[in-house]
């Protein structure tokens, strides 16, 4: 008996440690993206990855580095999805196109 109830009570233990991991992780998958969520050393990393598909390369990386430096954050994929960053998406040039891409 003192058996069953040490394994019950090391399963309970064992479940409850799995959904602190799994509720930590969708927390933090949640705040990858978005105003503030970068440091301006992962910059660069993520603007390879949403460069990464373009034929434009140079000038891409040069505008994301840029943008990323100053709104913090890199929206997720390789096109669009800009909503995520306000900042980044609301940053236009002088004629009014976008700025970051």
């Amino acid at each position: 008996m003192a058996r069953f109830v040490a394994a019950l009570l090391l399963a309970l233990i064992a479940i409850s440690m799995l959904q602190t991991m799994v509720t930590a992780s969708n927390y933090n998958n949640k705040n990858r993206y978005g105003p503030g969520s970068l440091k301006s050393f992962e910059c660069q990393p993520q603007c390879k990855r949403r460069c990464g598909k373009t034929q434009y390369h140079k000038p891409c990386m040069f505008f994301c580095q840029k943008c990323c430096r100053k709104c913090l954050c890199v929206p997720p994929g390789f096109y669009g999805n800009k909503a995520v960053c306000p900042c980044y998406n609301n940053w236009k040039t002088k004629e009014g196109g976008p700025k970051c891409p």
